[in-house]
This record gives C-alpha cells, sequence and structure tokens, in this order.
C-alpha cells in the first residue's frame, strides 16, 4: 500500500516534507499548555478553549460548537454518561481539502479522569517538560493524541496548503464516561470516510475493542440483633453466591474466545465489582446491600443480549430468602465494535506508520471500551493507534514520551497525506 514515487512521485515528496516539518519542541510546548489546563470529565470548556487557539495559531480552521444536552439524552443510541455537566462542546479543527475529495476524521477525547488520592511527584496539572516527557493527567489518554493530530495536519498545511482529503480534527468531552461527546460529534456530522483515534496503542493498530456495560444490583434481607441473627437475613450472605455466580459468568464469556485479536489478550472481557456497600452497624443484621460493577461484553454480541444474560444468571443464582436481586443499568454503556482486517484504510495506516516505526504495526484488539464503536455505528472504517504509555492512563505520575510522539505525528502526516492521495481511502 506504500505510494510508489514513480506513480505518484509529487505525493511521496510531499509525505516526507510533511514528516520532517513536525517540530517536536513546538509539539510538547503546545502539549504542555493543554494539559496545564485541568479539564476533568464535565469541566471541558477551558481546556477546549485552549486548543483552539493553539489550532487557529497553527492555521486550521477551529469551530467550538455547543450540543443540546437534552435532545441527546432522547435520542436513539444515547450513549448513557455518570459525571454531572450542564454544557457539551465539542471542537472541530479542520483542514481543507479539494472539492468532492474523501473526508478523514482524526478524533481524541479532552477529558481526563481526576487525580486520584495518592500523592504525585509533580503537581497533577504541571504539563512540566523534563527527561523527554510531558508530565501531568491527561498527558498520555490522551491529549497527547490529540495534539500530535493537531500537529501532523498543521505541518501538512505549511509544506502543501491544502491536501487532496479534508481532515477534520474533533476533540470532545465525555469519553470517559460513555461517549456522548463523539456521539453528538457524529449525530452533527457524520460524512467522514475512515478516522483514525490516536490513543495510546503502544503503536499498534486497534481493530477491535469489547464492550463494557457498567450495573448496579440491590439484594435485600430482613434486619435482626446479632444475638438472634437466625430471626433475620443477611444481605451480605445472600450476595455471596450471586458474586461467585458473576465469576463464573466472567469465566464463561472468556471460554473459546471467537475474535483472533481479543483472543490473544490475557481476559479479553473482563468483569469487575468494583464497589460494595452494606450495613449499618456491626451488630445488626443487615438488610440491604448494594453493588456496582462492570461488565465486559463480547465483539459480536449486542448490549442487549449481553444485558439479558447477565440478568438471567442473576435470576439463577438467587438464593430465594428474598426479594429478587434487583439490577440496573446505569453509566456509560459501550457496545463492542471491530473494524475488518482487510479494509483499505488499515493498510493504509500500517504502510504510512512504518516509515516511523521501522517495520509494519502488528494488529490488536483491547479490553476496554472505545468511542471506536460510534464511527462502527455509522459504517465509518476506524482503527486507533498511538503512542506506548496505556498502563500510565489513570495513574499518577501520568507522562508521555515526547519522542514518541513526534514519531505518531510524523506517522499521522503520512496517513493524512497518502488518505488524500487517495491509497486505501473509501471515496
Amino acid at each position: 500500500m506504500d505510494i510508489e514515487d514513480e506513480e505518484t512521485g509529487s505525493a511521496g515528496s510531499l509525505e516526507e516534507r510533511a514528516a520532517a516539518a513536525i517540530d517536536a519542541d513546538a509539539l510538547a510546548a503546545d502539549l504542555g499548555a493543554i494539559v496545564a489546563e485541568p479539564s476533568v470529565t464535565g469541566q471541558e470548556r477551558r481546556a477546549l478553549e485552549r486548543l483552539a487557539t493553539l489550532a487557529a495559531g497553527h492555521g486550521l480552521q477551529p469551530s467550538l460548537a455547543a450540543h443540546d444536552l437534552a435532545a441527546l439524552r432522547a435520542a436513539p443510541g444515547y450513549p448513557g454518561e455518570e459525571a454531572p455537566r450542564d454544557e457539551l462542546l465539542v471542537l472541530s479543527a479542520v483542514l481543507p481539502g479539494r472539492e468532492g475529495g474523501p473526508r478523514l476524521c482524526l478524533n481524541g477525547h479532552i477529558d481526563v479522569v481526576g487525580p486520584g488520592k495518592a500523592a504525585w511527584s509533580r503537581d497533577v496539572y504541571s504539563g512540566e517538560i523534563a527527561d523527554g516527557f510531558v508530565h501531568g493527567r491527561g498527558s498520555v489518554d490522551m491529549k497527547g493524541g490529540l495534539i500530535a493530530a493537531m500537529h501532523a495536519m498543521a505541518a501538512v498545511r505549511r509544506v502543501a496548503g491544502e491536501t487532496g482529503a479534508e481532515v477534520v480534527l474533533q476533540a470532545v468531552p465525555s469519553e470517559e464516561d460513555g461517549g456522548l461527546g463523539t456521539f453528538a460529534a457524529l449525530e452533527a456530522d457524520a460524512r467522514f470516510d475512515a478516522c483514525l483515534i490516536p490513543e495510546p496503542t503502544g503503536f499498534e493498530v486497534v481493530l477491535a475493542h469489547g464492550g463494557a456495560l457498567t450495573f448496579t444490583g440491590i439484594v435485600r434481607g430482613a434486619t435482626a440483633h446479632a444475638a438472634f441473627r437466625l430471626e433475620g437475613t443477611s444481605a451480605i450472605d445472600r450476595y455471596v453466591p450471586l458474586h461467585l455466580a458473576m465469576a463464573q459468568h466472567e469465566r464463561r464469556i472468556n471460554a473459546d474466545v471467537a475474535h483472533p485479536l481479543m483472543a490473544a489478550l490475557p481476559l479479553p472481557y473482563p468483569m469487575l465489582v468494583g464497589r460494595v456497600a452494606a450495613g449499618a452497624w456491626s451488630s445488626q443484621v443487615p438488610d440491604e446491600l448494594t453493588f456496582e460493577g462492570r461488565l465486559g461484553v463480547e465483539v459480536g454480541v449486542s448490549v442487549e443480549e449481553a444485558r439479558r444474560r447477565f440478568e438471567a444468571m442473576m435470576a439463577a443464582a438467587d438464593d430465594g430468602q428474598g426479594p429478587p436481586v434487583e439490577i440496573t443499568w446505569s453509566g456509560g454503556q459501550f457496545e463492542p465494535c471491530e473494524t475488518l482486517a482487510d479494509e483499505p484504510f488499515v493498510e493504509l495506516v500500517r504502510a504510512a506508520a512504518a516509515p516511523e516505526l521501522g517495520e509494519v504495526p502488528g494488529l490488536a484488539g483491547v479490553p476496554y471500551g472505545a468511542d471506536m464503536r460510534m464511527f462502527r455505528r455509522h459504517d465509518i472504517p476506524v482503527v486507533m493507534f498511538g503512542t506506548a504509555g496505556f498502563e500510565l492512563a489513570h495513574a499518577v505520575d501520568e507522562r508521555v514520551s515526547i519522542a514518541e510522539l513526534e514519531r505518531l505525528s510524523r506517522a499521522i502526516a503520512r496517513v493524512i497525506v497518502r488518505f488524500g492521495a487517495g491509497a486505501g481511502s473509501a471515496a
């Protein structure tokens, strides 16, 4: 899928010049400025406004749009959300292309998770540039990818003015709690021929991700004095077989995984109970227990089917010593998705990245939900491709390698040029 110089010499030359135009120092400085703007989910405005200013300074065409929350929450396919918010803003920055040419989306989320309770060695939002890294919350997940994409677009603009494809950078909120930002952006404009999401993937091209559904369960019992506990029914005791049944359910859905990229993972479809609360006093039989968790969903299985199977499994495990367990589905609801490996855009991205990596990147699946699924709903070929460092996402002392960001930005610049030249585009 490489662009052959004898066939498209000018495009090949443009690709090299665009890649060479990436300035690692400027990239790091812009990322530091954006990391320094806290943007915990639901509070993204200042970071988006700052990013819009940076995009304009690079000669791109930014537009910050407010979306109708009430309409989105009532729309078919609404993905759920967890963080409180009173506005939803999406930034689009455009690199124009030829009239009637293909359209490429570069999508990334600006929202970040909170800092946690453990101490950091630097200020959480320092954006400090030191030891070859940009430090701070959101540096790797995924403000670094957004800035790398913006600099790739800016480099192409500097060396060519425009490219054959119109390129739209979407900087979205609310990815961390369900994907409402990308959902809104695509409700407004889904006329894309392909999309690249520069999430941290260790420079693998991610084609598939599992689903993730959050749930809350309530187990009820009957209270009594501890000295006469046989007169009561402990909600904790009633919960134990349910917990064991959920562990068995995880084993079941991870047995004989069909998708080859997901099958390569140690645990393709994780299931976790992350919070349990019960009881009011040590000498009183607890009459209510609440548990909250996350259910993994297999590629190829609908969220409706996953919910049905889970609820049936819980009903079968109920001990019948009180009211049936109550299950509700809340928060982010991520369905699984996949892009087929034989999509031309997949080969384009792999071939474009190879000169920067020294080899053709491998293909991968990931066990977490992502905004890829939003594009697949619209039948848009989409991949995730980005730096290493995913293990630092949501972690203490988050940071991202500047050298890897430069490599990523150069690879994205090559993708833009090749896509505009028609290599692997759907246009």
